[in-house]
């Protein structure tokens, strides 16, 4: 494939490829790869990631035995099977289905989330801001406060409304530090409310946090739930 298209178009597939196509039920290789030394283990580690990204992307409505065949053809060298005008407008609609798609789920986050927050912030303890911001004292402290402007150290453990674990720096064992201007603003917000040793649960809802564009793990117009401990104002 790569020597039937032009370098943009080319960069657009392999980017499209790396972080949009579905691996979703292929089985792993029957027998053991031997995964000594470092050429095999980077191979290995970028075949995992490639077939990483392509699932969480194309959510399997890929054809995985045609897309394997594609894979063998070119890693072989041999003749194409499937002519440049047909892979250009089989991947036209493709993206047109995955768009349509992608527009139906960012309803329904949009929708799911709304619902989980109208009943959330009816819920005693919960405190609604004018933003739309949510959030809970878990434990209180009293002291200095961070501006908008300051760098924090926190702890912090993210979830999707329905308890998927998206990202946690307490999961790690690493405190995360960063600028307050430089977050999502729900963070920006919240961070602001806290003394230091404070922690707080924190609801947000899509548009304080990634919005409709989403991030890795976080389809567009998802609604976020966070605990986050204030550690120290960094100097």
């Amino acid at each position: 494939m790569a020597q039937r298209f032009g370098k943009a178009t080319w960069s657009f597939l392999v980017v499209g490829l790396l972080g949009a196509l579905g691996l979703a039920g292929c089985e792993p290789a029957e027998e053991p790869v031997n995964l000594a030394g470092d050429t095999p283990q980077a191979s290995y580690s970028l075949g995992y990631t490639i077939a990483t990204n392509v699932n969480e992307q194309f959510q399997g409505s890929l054809d995985n035995a045609a897309f394997l065949a594609g894979v063998q053809d070119g890693f072989a060298g041999t003749e194409p099977q499937v002519s440049e005008a047909e892979a250009q407008a089989a991947m036209a609609v493709m993206a047109q289905k995955q768009q349509a798609a992608a527009e139906v789920r960012a309803g329904s986050n949009l929708e799911a989330g709304l619902q989980f927050l109208a009943e959330n912030g009816a819920r005693e303890g919960v405190v609604t801001t004018a933003s739309g911001l949510q959030y809970e004292v878990l434990t209180a402290a009293e002291g200095p406060k961070p501006s908008a402007s300051d760098t924090v150290t926190t702890h912090y453990h993210g979830t999707l409304v329905d308890g998927t674990v998206f990202d946690s720096s307490v999961d790690r064992g690493q405190p995360a530090t960063f600028a307050l201007d430089q977050v999502i603003p729900g963070w920006t917000e919240a961070l602001q409310l806290m003394s230091v040793g404070a922690k707080y649960r924190l609801y947000l809802p899509a548009e304080l946090a990634y919005g409709a564009r989403g991030t890795r793990g976080i389809q567009p117009n998802s609604a976020l739930i966070f605990e986050v401990e204030l550690l120290d104002i960094v100097e």
